[in-house]
């Protein structure tokens, strides 16, 4: 039977052979369709799909950077299955996921899902980057020990992370009295949103905070509502797209990113418009980091 009778497979930017083949590609994207801890707007489950989907609209060519980040090479893997046994064995799935693509030197990006299964790819890079840091943005500490009853909410997601790596946070603007006294006693370098847009002084600070190998997570409710309110807990106050960009450039830069995600995308509470955003910031973030 003709294969031109059925769509193509979902993949990112909807490139084709050999632009997406496994094998020779560079950047491996990593769907995570898990959103079981959500309190709030659940939906997340929906954002991996709803990225890749709105990424077939993208334009190969960036001009700012003067090239085409595709060319390196963007396979995309199926949805991987989450556990219906709780969030510590969906996170140990990422983990097992992302470590054979880290040995097989793949830059990885994961598109969650909520924020909890950040912790599973975090834990694969360390393995392989043993100094790694990361570098956290995102409107929320997630730095509680224990929310709802489990360690492994996506509240508690960088309190886990710092089990494993130290963390620069970007962006916060809300968070508990305990996540405030966490901070402190563990000096976390924390550059909060009502300190107002990073300037060249709070780019070069953050930079100088991170190790040599960064690892980068972006929960999509940094960014203002009014660009980005398609997320479960949006907080009024957030990021711009340039400012954002800039800061990702600049740590791009100066240190080495060796992967990253996107989570917390909630398709459904927002315009189409705000998959696309996320659809726009992977790619950035892959000709950023993962492009010669």
């Amino acid at each position: 039977m003709s294969e031109e009778l059925f769509y193509p497979p979902r993949n990112f930017a909807a490139l084709s052979p050999p632009l997406c083949d496994r094998q020779t590609a560079r950047v491996v994207i990593l769907p995570v369709p898990y959103d079981s801890t959500t309190d709030w707007r659940c939906g997340a489950r929906d954002g991996p799909r709803a990225i890749i989907d709105a990424s077939e609209y993208l334009e190969f060519y960036d001009h700012e950077l003067d090239r085409e980040p595709c060319r390196v090479g963007i396979h995309t893997l199926p949805e991987l299955q989450p556990s219906m046994r709780g969030p510590e064995e969906t996170i140990r799935r990422v983990h097992q996921a992302a470590r054979e693509l880290v040995r097989d030197g793949k830059f990885v990006v994961m598109l969650g899902g909520e924020h909890s299964v950040t912790l599973g790819t975090v834990r694969a890079f360390k393995e392989e980057f043993p100094h790694l840091s990361v570098l956290q943005l995102d409107a929320h500490a997630d730095l509680r020990d224990e929310y709802e009853d489990s360690h492994y909410s996506h509240a508690c997601v960088m309190r886990r992370v710092v089990e494993c790596c130290p963390i620069v946070q970007v962006g916060i603007r809300s968070l508990s009295r305990e996540e405030h006294l966490f901070m402190e006693e563990q000096k976390i370098r924390a550059f909060f949103a009502q300190e107002g847009p990073l300037d060249q002084t709070a780019l070069d600070e953050i930079v100088s905070a991170l190790a040599a190998d960064v690892y980068i997570t972006v929960d999509l409710d940094v960014l203002d509502p009014s660009i980005m309110s398609a997320v479960g807990t949006p907080e009024p106050g957030g990021m711009g797209w340039h400012e954002v960009l800039r800061l990702l450039r600049h740590v791009a830069e100066n240190r080495r990113v060796v992967g990253c995600d996107l989570v917390e995308l909630c398709p459904d509470e927002g315009p189409s418009s705000c998959a696309f955003l996320a659809a726009r910031l992977a790619y950035k973030l892959i000709g950023y980091a993962a492009s010669p």
